[in-house]
């Protein structure tokens, strides 16, 4: 059954575009999806036609309506495959998703992602996320590994997309990038969106763009290399990759944003060997949406970016 909801623009939300003014009222829901419930006319103010523009600015006083639909059915196949799970209770999921696997369904992706996988493990998944992101609550680049949480049902996806949205969730990756760090430690504050020129890229030279803010902690300086641990405080697509390679250390491995190197030493036949970026999401600590329990959990490195690592000279040792 769909809800209805009503606002009243406030002062200092005058002159915000309609889209960002919902993404703030509502955070459990992403951008895009209230960008298509404006444009599919479930978002009304009196004496304006439907549908609105996203970018429609909005007035102090006025009055909104949105009418939110009810969860889409469930239309994809499921499809077996073996999960890694690390915690599994009655309101979510908390996985170790392997590299190359696709979280969700999307051009070029129709069938074996996690959400075809997740449909066979979990008959009751929440389906707020929309008929091809049923109980996704956030999501990893197809090539990046590690812990990822999933909701199963519709309660616990809204309060772990609201933890997420209001940065309470703390996110750790592990990554090995190019070259050597002036500092220890450091802060990416660049708004990124969709490349000017090159679509397929995210990048601080965009039309678009959205606050990112990353921070990372060099963990070991290595001959011609640095392995990070990065935290972002945003959720952007391919964030990490872009912010890293902006500041002129790019994951090793990583082709879109300059991070493969033609000439690498014959000895280190794990890196040339490496069909990814370096990056694993390493550590995930949220709040429990039904008892209020804090929760963390952790991913080691998988097979290929721990043999990387162990080739590096002057690399610390790490288990398997």
């Amino acid at each position: 059954m769909g809800t209805t909801e009503r606002l009243v623009i406030r002062p200092e939300e005058a002159r915000l575009r309609l889209d960002r003014l919902l993404a703030a009222r509502f955070p459990q829901h992403s951008r895009s999806y209230l960008q298509k419930l404006i444009r599919d006319g479930h978002v009304r103010v009196p004496g304006t036609p439907a549908p609105l523009r996203p970018g429609r600015p909005m007035v102090e006083g006025e009055s909104v309506r949105i009418d939110f639909p009810p969860p889409e059915p469930m239309t994809l196949v499921p499809e077996e495959r073996a999960l890694v799970i690390l915690h599994e209770d009655q309101d979510l999921l908390v996985l170790d998703k392997p590299p190359g696997l696709t979280v969700h369904p999307g051009a070029g992706a129709r069938t074996g992602t996690l959400v075809h996988a997740l449909l066979h493990h979990c008959r009751d998944l929440s389906g707020i996320g929309g008929v091809e992101r049923p109980g996704i609550v956030h999501r990893l680049d197809k090539d990046t590994s590690g812990v990822l949480v999933v909701a199963k049902n519709d309660t616990a996806h809204r309060e772990l997309s609201r933890q997420f949205a209001a940065r309470e969730v703390v996110k750790e990756y592990a990554a090995l990038v190019w070259g050597r760090l002036r500092a220890s430690r450091g802060t990416v504050d660049a708004p990124i969106g969709r490349d000017t020129r090159q679509r397929l890229r995210i990048s601080t030279r965009t039309a678009s763009p959205r606050e990112a803010v990353t921070e990372y902690r060099v963990v070991e300086t290595l001959p011609g290399f640095a392995w990070l641990e990065v935290r972002p405080r945003t959720g952007r697509t391919h964030q990490i990759r872009v912010h890293l390679s902006a500041i002129g250390h790019p994951i090793v491995g990583d082709a879109l944003y300059g991070g493969v190197r033609r000439r690498v030493p014959g000895d280190l036949r794990a890196l040339q060997r490496l069909q990814r970026p370096f990056l694993h999401a390493e550590r995930l600590a949220f709040t429990h949406p039904r008892d209020a329990r804090r929760m963390e959990f952790t991913a080691p490195l998988p097979q290929d970016l721990h043999d990387v690592l162990n080739d590096l000279p002057g690399a610390p040792e790490t288990d398997e």
